[in-house]
């Protein structure tokens, strides 16, 4: 069997579709992908870890890792900056490994510039309604956040049409299932196959 570069996943979705917990719960199964930790200038939530949810790092640290180009994509958003490393992606897929990446529509855009192959899934809540309801369930924001919160999910569903899959989280079990699937499937892609299994396919020609 011969090596192939990894892949490159990203998965995109509004706040408060769950995207955060079906990606904490695909990353438990033996799906084999390795979770891309963005930077961030926010201050950490209450549950939040340093390293493994996000790299936690000062306004005036991350503008200066944006200004020596350290960042593949990076956004501002409710005014915090959100980055990932350009040296960890590309030192990742060249070794083999599978990447996911998650981040919004706008970073999505930037990636796929330099990686024209990588595979978009967008997950969609089941209703702008249930949405709301979830975003109120969490306690973490006003009225007034929700409202911004649910009026920037409008502008982000209207980029799905830029993804390769779309998967309603509803349920999650039945989610993760959705997700495992593309990602095998991806993986089965014939010039994926080609490469990986070259030896045996000239031997059986």
């Amino acid at each position: 069997m011969t090596a192939t570069s990894g892949s490159l996943f990203i998965i995109s979705a509004p706040s408060g579709t769950g995207k955060t917990s079906l990606v904490r719960a695909l990353l438990r199964t033996n799906v084999g992908l390795n979770l891309s930790i963005s930077y961030t200038s926010r201050l950490p939530r209450a549950e939040e870890i340093n390293g493994r949810d996000y790299h936690f790092v000062t306004r005036e640290v991350f503008e200066q890792m944006l200004e020596c180009g350290e960042f593949q994509e990076s956004a501002e958003v409710y005014g915090n900056y959100y980055g990932t490393s350009r040296k960890w992606i590309n030192e990742a897929t060249a070794s083999g490994q599978d990447i996911l990446l998650e981040i919004d529509s706008q970073g999505a855009q930037q990636v796929r510039r330099a990686f024209p192959s990588a595979v978009g899934i967008f997950i969609m809540p089941p209703s702008l309604s249930m949405l709301e309801t979830r975003l109120r369930n969490r306690g973490q924001d006003s009225s007034e956040i929700i409202a911004r919160r649910v009026a920037a999910a409008r502008e982000e569903i209207s980029h799905v049409s830029e993804y390769d899959y779309v998967i309603i989280n509803e349920e999650l079990d039945a989610a993760i299932s959705d997700f495992f699937c593309i990602v095998r499937a991806e993986r089965m892609r014939m010039a994926k196959q080609l490469i990986r299994y070259h030896h045996l396919l000239t031997q059986l020609k």
